[in-house]
């Protein structure tokens, strides 16, 4: 199982490119970055892939709402061109409280448009042109990129009809917030028969959940309570925790002793992970020292998992 970092904190657009900076240096396998309310992610990745060499770029995720998926095929070509076929782009359909609420955009048959918009981002990412004429999108025309490498696309898949999609069409998933029992029964079986059934290879699954190596287990998951609260709430993630039958987030982040959090990892490469996107959070008044104490274990693990 591959390690890879997730962009932590809301710092400058500078300091976040540099996480990735230092992440190459220690070694890690990827670094994902999200697309919640701050920079954009894409601007990201093509500055980290500038002043990088090695690491995997990512996102987890995009928001396919956001971009009209021809669109979104020439940005992540062009950021291809630039690292060197290091990209790979996570993208998914987001929440009705975004995209609803907020964005005033209509919010609803989510597996049928995420099924229109991959078919059509495929075929330009892998053949440059695409004709397609769907209930979602209606679409025709091609790209001028021919010597960039395609890149790999995951999407975060998880519901039953999400993860067929993924199986189907997708190079794999990007979770965040289910648990390994939910891996283990629910992800990967289906994703896996989905692929087997469309003769394809098995997908990526990689897997995202708040981490942290500290001793005292209860104020660890009291502070990824209070901390990741808002994941608790939302009804994507809400029916994942449900699934795992879990009160909230706090209950499947990776927290422990580092021995006890190697074998929770250990655990979900077991269940079929083949990524593990680690969210680290601080604990205590000293989170340098936590930060980097959690850090220290993932960067100790890479490979041997």
């Amino acid at each position: 199982m591959r390690i890879g970092m997730t962009l932590g904190g809301e710092g400058s657009l500078r300091s976040q490119v540099q996480q990735v900076v230092d992440a190459e240096r220690d070694g890690f396998d990827s670094f994902w970055v999200n697309q919640i309310f701050g920079f954009d992610a894409l601007t990201v990745i093509t500055l980290a892939a500038e002043t990088t060499k090695r690491i995997e770029l990512g996102t987890a995720v995009l928001r396919t709402y956001s971009r009209h998926p021809f669109l979104m095929a020439q940005q992540v070509l062009t950021i291809q061109a630039v690292a060197d076929g290091r990209f790979t782009l996570g993208i998914g359909p987001s929440h009705k409280e975004v995209i609803e609420y907020m964005w005033g955009l209509p919010y609803e048959q989510n597996a049928l448009h995420v099924r229109e918009y991959l078919t059509v981002l495929r075929a330009l990412v892998n053949e440059r042109s695409v004709n397609f004429s769907g209930e979602k999108f209606r679409v025709a025309g091609g790209l001028q990129m021919p010597e960039v490498k395609p890149c790999p696309i995951l999407i975060a898949a998880l519901a039953p009809m999400m993860l067929r999609i993924a199986g189907e069409l997708a190079d794999g998933t990007v979770t965040w917030m289910a648990g390994p029992k939910t891996i283990e029964t629910h992800i990967v079986p289906r994703i896996n028969a989905a692929a087997e059934a469309a003769g394809r290879s098995r997908p990526r699954v990689a897997v995202g959940l708040p981490v942290a190596v500290e001793d005292d287990i209860a104020r660890a998951r009291q502070t990824a309570a209070t901390m990741f609260q808002i994941y608790g709430q939302l009804p994507n993630y809400r029916r994942v925790l449900d699934r795992e039958g879990v009160a909230g987030p706090e209950d499947v982040a990776i927290v422990g002793s580092e021995t006890a959090v190697e074998r929770q990892l250990r655990s979900l490469a077991e269940a079929g992970a083949t990524d593990f996107v680690a969210g680290p959070f601080s604990v205590g008044d000293d989170a340098a020292a936590s930060l980097g104490r959690t850090r220290a274990l993932l960067r100790e693990l890479i490979g041997k998992l």
